[in-house]
């Protein structure tokens, strides 16, 4: 929020008190820690110590690399619970005090504190300074109507860059915006997102995770032009500075401390089709969707029921509508027998007329008022009540209504909801409401994928979140219009979710609200194959192929088929996802931090490391997109296209550009029926612009994230070869300057030379 009016004055009603200046250090060599006191005036006397804040500031490290900043100011105050989990182990960190400076070191990053006024904390790495929090910076605000903050500013250098802070659907450089980290139901075309993140990450080479669960308000050189400025309401504010230098490296660690996602099984990575949501629907709809995929040659894994599975105003029963389900053991059998796996919607809220609200208020698992009676509005459902999610046993309680339906057949929940989230109550365990708002969407989708987890691999279709959130993949982008601008938020609103460290995300193919014109439907289609989850749903009609034209079955055939093939390199991007960090769909910077080109670019991403997508945002397929440098590589005809520059080009509804780096060894599968197969059995390396001395490893995962073979490929002079160093003996494939050599499952060693050298 905004404290101040211009730069000189303060907002009516709006006092502030500073940190002047750092006046006791205590050193805590072993523990590797300082602890500062910073009164809010210079002390010149002994009795300017009379009166007034006085901040209590903590400088430690719990990883290398990474250093906290805690300010406490009124310590009796500060609530406990929620917190985040953090996984870092203190550092060991280097500690000097001296007349003028105090400063701690972390791995390469120091933050230097001088002793005497002005305030001023300075984080450098190498020598080189990061950021800075100096002068009026570290504030303790108080408003109009008595309520207290704490508040700090971090310094932009010129032409720095602020990315993140979770899903936003604006431009991804944050620089300008105001941002308030709380979670709501806005849809994805305003300033609210389901999916807040207290992270940034800048170009000049850090982050800044700011460490509490409630409301984070960001000022992204939107007060001060030359300032983050990040507050909270209360009295604690926590941030910590993580060093890179590179985007990746700063995600790295950022997923090292808040977690990394777990590997969703190889089928969800196939397409699902949904029944969409107020459409009607039965066994007898859904068999007809599956089998029409079936006869139109459209791989399908997944088949998903929407809100209407369960009767209406009683959600959420878990119970299947006997009306239009009457036999769903049955159902679920004999959809599993065309080799589809089942997903159905659920929600945190219990209906009044849920037979489950009556259970859940007898044995105390639903959410209370500070007055002991049970919350509830009728916002969605009538008289819905939440899940009181802090509660071990009301966890419990609601899992074990999962594990009937999982038992049932079931195979996935799509945990819709969780961001409307009441405050005016009063939790189980005593925890904070305003901490627990965005925290809800952490313990109930974890309560889901504890449930699925007990069976194996386990995945999730979810769509809010808060830190920790990606540790529980996947999630989607919520409720988009059918329109081109709406794909472009989506695209822009997952891309920023990325630089959260969220590894797996989706949106709805043709967008949710309305029906997609046909132009619309087949460029999301392609867009929506290239993600790494890939879902048909709509609102208030179907989203079946053939619904909007014969193209459109063609379209969706060829782009399902072409996942399948990609199975290998994208199910290689998940699993280092989930070793470091890194998303599989990335922004542009985040792969090219050098390319001052790349910084703005919003409208195109990389799929892992090696492919570059741009969708096409118009009926007419023109689109306009950014080539970093080198000779790329079209996949689909492979022409090639020369960089760094940007390229304007026209595609039909059968293409997009998707090229391939230069250097990149992509493995390419043998199937295209499915995404979940042998991956090694007939894999293809296909080889792109190897320079002379090139020399890369691949591997090539198995189904369930193991090594399932590893290839050698380099490049000597005109030759280009490759070696099997693991895996069981099968056929495999190189192909190199158009010229495949094929290996029998004995051979672990072929050669291609290129004609002409090239």
């Amino acid at each position: 929020m905004k404290f101040k009016d211009g730069y000189w004055r303060m907002r009516p009603g709006v006092r502030a008190s500073y940190a002047a200046a750092a006046h006791d250090v205590t050193a805590d060599r072993a523990g590797g820690s300082l602890r500062i006191l910073a009164p809010t005036r210079p002390i010149t006397h002994r009795g300017a110590t009379i009166d007034g804040p006085v901040l209590r500031v903590d400088v430690s490290s719990p990883m290398p690399d990474v250093i906290s900043v805690r300010t406490v100011h009124l310590a009796g105050s500060v609530p406990d619970s929620p917190a985040f989990e953090l996984r870092g182990e203190p550092a060991a960190a280097g500690i000097s005090v001296d007349a003028g400076h105090a400063s701690l070191t972390s791995g390469s990053l120091t933050a230097r504190l001088r002793r005497d006024a002005p305030w001023e904390l300075v984080f450098s790495a190498g020598g080189r300074e990061l950021t800075r929090g100096d002068g009026r910076s570290l504030a303790v605000m108080e408003d109009a109507g008595g309520r207290h903050f704490l508040a700090e500013q971090l310094r932009l250098s010129a032409g720095e860059l602020v990315y993140g802070l979770g899903e936003r659907f604006g431009p991804l450089v944050r620089n300008g915006q105001t941002v308030d980290i709380w979670n709501d139901d806005g849809g994805t075309a305003s300033e609210l997102a389901y999916k807040n993140i207290p992270f940034y990450l800048t170009n000049r080479g850090y982050g800044v995770f700011v460490n509490h669960p409630g409301r984070v308000s960001f000022e992204v050189g939107s007060e001060t032009v030359s300032r983050v400025q990040f507050s909270v309401e209360g009295h604690e504010l926590e941030y910590l500075v993580i060093h890179g230098p590179t985007p990746a490296d700063i995600l790295r660690r950022y997923t090292a401390l808040t977690g990394r996602p777990a590997l969703p099984p190889a089928w969800s990575f196939g397409l699902w089709l949904s029944t969409s949501f107020t459409t009607d629907y039965d066994e007898a709809t859904v068999t007809s969707f599956a089998a029409g995929m079936a006869e139109r040659d459209i791989p399908l894994s997944v088949l998903h029921f929407d809100c209407f599975w369960m009767r209406r105003y009683r959600w959420c029963d878990f119970e299947w509508d006997p009306e239009t389900f009457p036999d769903p053991e049955g159902m679920l059998r004999r959809l599993k027998e065309r080799g589809l796996r089942v997903c159905v919607w659920i929600n945190p809220y219990i209906g009044q007329a849920s037979a489950l609200f009556d259970e859940g208020r007898r044995l105390g698992h639903l959410l209370r008022r500070p007055d002991g009676t049970v919350w509830q509005d009728d916002h969605w459902q009538a008289g819905r009540a939440l899940v009181d999610f802090t509660s071990p046993a009301a966890r419990e309680w609601y899992a074990g209504k999962l594990r009937a339906l999982r038992d049932m057949g079931v195979d996935a929940f799509k945990t819709d909801f969780g961001e409307r989230v009441p405050t005016d109550v009063a939790y189980a365990d005593g925890s904070d409401p305003e901490r627990m708002h965005n925290y809800y969407a952490l313990l109930y989708n974890r309560t889901v994928h504890d449930v699925l987890a007990e069976r194996g691999p386990a995945v999730l279709f979810a769509r809010s979140a808060t830190v920790g959130g990606q540790r529980l993949p996947v999630h989607w982008g919520g409720d988009c219009e059918s329109t081109f601008e709406a794909m472009a938020e989506s695209l822009r609103g997952g891309l920023s979710l990325g630089l959260a460290g969220f590894g797996f995300w989706s949106h709805d193919i043709g967008g949710f609200e309305g029906r997609p014109d046909p132009a619309v439907f087949k460029r999301w289609v392609a867009f929506g194959l290239l993600s790494s989850h890939s879902r048909l749903h709509g609102s208030s009609s179907y989203r079946v192929p053939w619904l909007f034209d014969e193209e459109s079955v063609t379209v969706l055939r060829a782009f399902t088929r072409l996942k399948a093939r990609l199975m290998p390199y994208l199910y290689g991007a998940a699993v280092r996802a989930t070793t470091d960090g890194l998303p599989v769909m990335r922004a542009m910077q985040l792969e090219f931090p050098g390319d001052r080109a790349c910084d703005h670019l919003d409208a195109q991403y990389m799929l892992g490391p090696d492919l570059l997508v741009a969708p096409v945002l118009s009926a007419g397929g023109e689109v306009s997109y950014y080539v970093p440098a080198g000779e790329w590589t079209r996949l689909l005809d492979g022409g090639t296209v020369t960089g760094p520059g940007w390229h304007a080009e026209r595609h039909g509804f059968d293409s997009l550009p998707l090229l391939v780096r230069p250097g990149a060894v992509l493995p390419v599968g043998a199937r295209e029926d499915r995404p979940d197969y042998d991956y090694a059995d007939g894999v293809t390396l296909q080889a792109y612009r190897l320079a002379d001395g090139d020399h890369r490893t691949v591997t090539v995962p198995t189904v369930d994230g193991g090594a399932g073979a590893v290839f050698e490929v380099s490049r000597a002079g005109g030759r280009v070869r490759a070696r099997r160093v693991e895996g069981a003996a099968g056929p495999w494939n190189l192909l190199a300057g158009g010229v495949r050599a094929a290996a029998g499952p004995d051979t672990d060693e072929i050669e291609i030379i290129l004609e002409g050298a090239t």
